[in-house]
């Protein structure tokens, strides 16, 4: 099922369009922008909630991975050329 947007239709890749494209006016944008964040689906505050304690936790990991690469990466080149 196809929705009206009222926009132009994309030209067919590899084949020269006959017509000069038209700017898409900004109302028409505007419109076009709107309709499509309606479609969007806006997690729950508890979802919110729960990625960003993924998001950090992960965040935290790599941290600490990092810094103990680094801090064995450091001891390691000291002990080869002495500090």
């Amino acid at each position: 099922m196809a929705i009206d947007t009222r926009g132009e239709a994309a030209a067919q890749p590899g084949k020269p369009s006959g017509e000069k494209k038209k700017r898409t006016s900004p109302a028409l944008f505007y419109r076009q922008a709107v309709s499509e964040l309606r479609k969007v689906i806006w997690p729950t505050r508890k979802d919110l909630i729960n990625y960003t304690i993924v998001v950090l936790g992960f965040c935290l990991i790599m941290v600490g991975i990092v810094s103990l690469l680094d801090f064995l990466l450091t001891k390691g080149v000291l002990a080869v050329f002495g500090s």
